[in-house]
């Protein structure tokens, strides 16, 4: 029924949009009436387009009449974060001070997805300054986990995963410093991907300066969906050339057929430093699936996953320290003030001699990483390795702060790597969704995804869902 369009995933919207089998107009309709029904619960939308929404839409169906060129996402309804340039939105970050900065330009990933035919509906929340792996500010307010109130939906993309779990859209943007993409997906029980780092083009218009050195490297944008599927035709359309970008790469979009069987490295505890009994479940259904669909999964780990995780804390710390920290503290609310000063306790303050070789050093990792791959084109490990954290654990105390470091280790050393990663459902624990991340080599989304979706067909979260309290 046209009323539940809601309900579909974004490759079956996009061929029968496509196929003329079901308009734009309805499948945009059918998501706002979803977001109008569930999001005042939940919070995740905090800008509604419904009447620009609308007019794209009608005009996405008359280009399917007229038999004009149709993108990848033509007529798909998809929600954009509110911390990048969107034309004629406020890129508020979550920030009270930034509610007025209107964008003039679009971003990249929103000029890729609005290229592609792509109807965007609404504006996701996101953390003030987008740091925080919970979704709360004093401009927007708290975003909620669908499944469970008091779980966090993660952060910064937190509202883009509550959204997508809840059915307000098929498809949504992301982006991923230090897990951004994948702790909400994991949190939310649906997937997402954080691509190899030059894969997606990035820039802010907006912005007053250029990023500092480890964003330019660590961050990059993607989508998240309630298949994997969905993931790749996300990605596909929001990857294609930008010429704002000096870090973009004309990477194909498949690579070489690994030999088979293909390796995977099953990672249950990385750097064996201790792992939730369910989170080590989750994982080991991951590589019984992966085995069971012609992969040789083997326990195994790559050198260094706790080196490389503690010079991203090191690194990507002392660059908020000393460049943005004191703005955070004034205009970022008490909550962001309490998470970064826990977490500026714990990191100690570099000079400029250890900055620069602690940089150097990530060359070394990362080829430690590579020459592994060669012989596991695969690594599967935890998201996390807590299930999804409950509300207030980055504002407590020194202590637990520095277990919530420890817990991100495998998720922050991928963005330290700039490798690929794809957060993917692997079951529940007491109802709370668990998964794990499946990671390649640079440019191996395809691998990635491929193993992914052999997860989820075996051990995927029926979503969308009601909001279940």
């Amino acid at each position: 029924m046209t009323t539940e369009l809601w309900r579909w995933d974004a490759v079956d919207l996009a061929r029968a949009i496509r196929l003329g089998q079901v308009s734009s107009r309805d499948a945009v309709e059918s998501c706002l009436k979803r977001l109008e029904a569930v999001n005042p619960k939940l919070n995740a939308v905090t800008v509604v387009l419904a009447d620009q929404a609308r007019k794209d839409a009608e005009a996405a169906d008359k280009a399917v009449k007229a038999g004009a060129p149709l993108g990848l996402l033509h007529g798909v309804p998809v929600t954009i974060k509110e911390n990048i340039d969107q034309a004629g939105q406020a890129t508020t970050n979550g920030v009270v001070a930034f509610r007025d900065m209107v964008a003039t330009t679009d971003s990249p990933p929103v000029a890729n997805w609005k290229k592609a035919g792509a109807v965007i509906i609404g504006r996701t929340n996101t953390p003030a300054f987008s740091l925080r792996w919970h979704t709360d500010n004093e401009l927007r307010g708290r975003t909620f986990n669908p499944w469970v109130q008091e779980v966090t939906p993660g952060g910064s993309s937190g509202g883009a995963g509550a959204a997508v779990a809840a059915g307000m859209c098929p498809l949504a943007h992301g982006n991923d410093y230090g897990g951004s993409i994948r702790y909400p997906a994991y949190a939310c029980g649906i997937a997402g991907i954080k691509p190899t780092f030059g894969r997606v083009p990035t820039f802010n218009p907006s912005g007053a300066e250029e990023r500092p050195p480890t964003a330019q490297m660590m961050a990059v944008q993607g989508p998240l969906a309630r298949k994997v599927r969905d993931l790749r035709l996300g990605l596909a359309a929001m990857a294609a050339r930008d010429p704002r970008d000096p870090w973009w790469v004309p990477a194909p979009p498949e690579g070489a057929p690994a030999p088979r069987p293909i390796k995977v490295a099953l990672i249950v505890d990385p750097g064996k430093g201790g792992v939730d009994p369910a989170v080590a479940a989750a994982v080991r259904r991951a590589g019984d699936a992966l085995a069971d669909a012609g992969y040789a999964v083997e326990e195994a780990e790559p050198l260094m996953i706790s080196e490389a995780a503690e010079l991203w804390r090191l690194l990507v710390l002392n660059e908020v320290r000393h460049l943005s920290a004191a703005q955070m503290r004034e205009l970022g609310g008490a909550q962001l003030k309490r998470a970064v000063d826990l977490q500026l306790e714990i990191v100690p303050d570099l000079d400029l001699v250890t900055y620069m070789k602690s940089l150097g050093q990530r060359a070394r990792h990362l080829r430690e990483w590579m020459l592994f791959f060669e012989r596991y084109p695969i690594v599967v490990g935890p998201v996390s390795t807590e299930p999804p954290f409950k509300v207030g654990f980055d504002t407590g105390d020194t202590r637990r702060m520095k277990e919530v470091l420890h817990a991100q280790r495998l998720l922050v050393a991928v963005n330290h790597l700039g490798l690929p990663g794809v957060a993917v459902p692997a079951g529940n624990a007491d109802g709370i969704p668990l998964g794990v991340q499946v990671i390649a080599g640079r440019y191996r989304e395809d691998l990635a995804l491929d193993a992914a979706e052999a997860i989820e067909a075996r051990h995927g979260l029926a979503t969308p869902i009601d909001p279940r309290w």
